[in-house]
């Protein structure tokens, strides 16, 4: 079991580590907040869905040019901003809350600036994890933990959340996480980083944008994993946008089922986190990424179905699996395959095919419950997700026939392994 916790025998990687352990259940608390601020404000599904668009929206936009510039600058530097400017923007959410005089205007705005400060932050920290580890061997494993903590955050976040917006109100969540992003700020001052070549180039934005570009359009293994990524992220995630509405309407409870609902998905995700950490090897995470997409449509076409809170629960863990097993199996894969002077700019696609597709999906997502009813919105994006693994099961065997020699070079696979 030793070998579980390895990358934290990085120093700098297990000071980001308790940073960001910190940090994220702040945020989670926020995601939550912000979502029954939304419903309780406006009652509308649709609402839900501008407002988590406008969020995510600036990741999809700005993520190529994101991307080349992350490579030009100090990454610790540049994380230390954006956690910073994180901060900024919750506290004025918490501000404006906790005064009873936030509109569902400054709600959007707020949204988009953090969308803003995402589409710099999300590359520039997958990228800088391989700077974290001390070995490179690490670096699945340091994925895993990261993956892990996030969802252990996921669990705790919405069920704190749920307490303090039923005993104090939402504001009080935003001033929490604002607090909570002076952790991970701190753990990125105290790291001691090896000074790395920057990529300085007189070649301006586009070449090095066309270059990323042909490298994810042309090599099959990360252009299907982004593939099914990107519609996983488009009809997948935009279930969690609608679970105010599952909570009020279809399970009839308040801010405590919310996070019962959004804390269920979170130990699904946690123990996806968990099973990805005790793997020994990146070799076979291809055919886990195929299982968790039918996992992923599954559960949600029965979460649909369900109007009782303890399937529903159920439900919501296997979803919460599926989802994070996806993404953090495809970002592993991903980073083992990538070469370092791409690595950012790849990393941008990945953000564009995660945060850069789910407000598409939470749009549509709140535009079709308008229309026919959350539970059969939940559905039909379930049906997709499933579509998408089939797609994926006949794509696999292509995938497999470039990853072989790789990882064969690479000392993980004996030759007549699969991938």
């Amino acid at each position: 079991m030793s070998h579980a916790w390895r990358a934290l025998r990085s120093r700098n990687f297990k000071l980001f580590f308790a940073g960001q352990s910190v940090s994220v259940v702040g945020s989670w608390m926020t995601r939550v907040a912000t979502g029954w601020l939304v419903y309780r404000l406006t009652r509308s599904a649709l609402l839900l869905g501008i407002v988590d668009f406008a969020g995510w929206i600036p990741a999809f936009a700005l993520a190529p040019f994101a991307g080349v510039w992350v490579e030009r600058l100090n990454r610790r530097t540049l994380l230390v901003w954006t956690q910073a400017a994180a901060a900024v923007q919750s506290l004025a959410l918490a501000a404006l809350t906790l005064a009873h005089v936030i509109t569902i205007g400054e709600i959007i705005a707020l949204s988009v600036l953090q969308g803003v400060i995402n589409a710099f932050d999300l590359p520039g920290r997958q990228s800088f994890l391989v700077q974290m580890v001390d070995d490179r061997k690490d670096l699945g494993n340091a994925i895993a933990i990261n993956s892990s903590m996030a969802n252990g955050a996921r669990l705790i976040g919405p069920a704190i959340a749920g307490l303090v917006i039923a005993a104090a109100g939402e504001g009080w969540c935003f001033l929490i996480d604002g607090v909570s992003y002076m952790a991970v700020i701190a753990s990125l001052l105290l790291m001691r980083i090896r000074p790395v070549d920057i990529r300085r180039s007189a070649t301006g934005m586009l070449e090095p944008m066309r270059e990323g570009w042909n490298y994810v359009r042309t090599f099959r293994p990360i252009r299907s994993i982004l593939l099914l990524f990107a519609l996983l992220s488009l009809m997948g995630t935009p279930y969690s946008v609608l679970l105010p509405v599952f909570a009020g309407q279809v399970l009839h409870g308040g801010p405590s089922t919310l996070g019962w609902l959004t804390g269920a998905s979170g130990i699904g995700a946690m123990a996806s986190g968990l099973s990805l950490v005790l793997r020994k090897s990146v070799v076979g995470l291809t055919r886990m990424i195929q299982i968790a997409a039918v996992m992923l449509g599954g559960g949600l076409m029965l979460f649909g179905l369900s109007h009782t809170l303890w399937l529903s629960l159920v439900l919501m863990i296997f979803v919460g699996f599926g989802l994070m097993q996806v993404l953090s199996a495809s970002n592993t894969v991903i980073q083992t395959l990538v070469p370092e002077d791409k690595r950012a700019r790849v990393m941008s696609y990945y953000t564009m095919a995660f945060v850069g597709m789910a407000p598409f999906g939470s749009l549509l997502a709140g535009a079709l419950a308008q229309r026919i009813g959350v539970s059969r919105t939940v559905m039909v994006t379930g049906a997709f997700c499933l579509a998408g693994s089939l797609w994926f099961a006949l794509e696999r065997p292509k995938v497999i026939a470039i990853m072989r020699p790789i990882y064969q070079e690479m000392g993980l696979l004996p030759v007549r392994d699969l991938v």
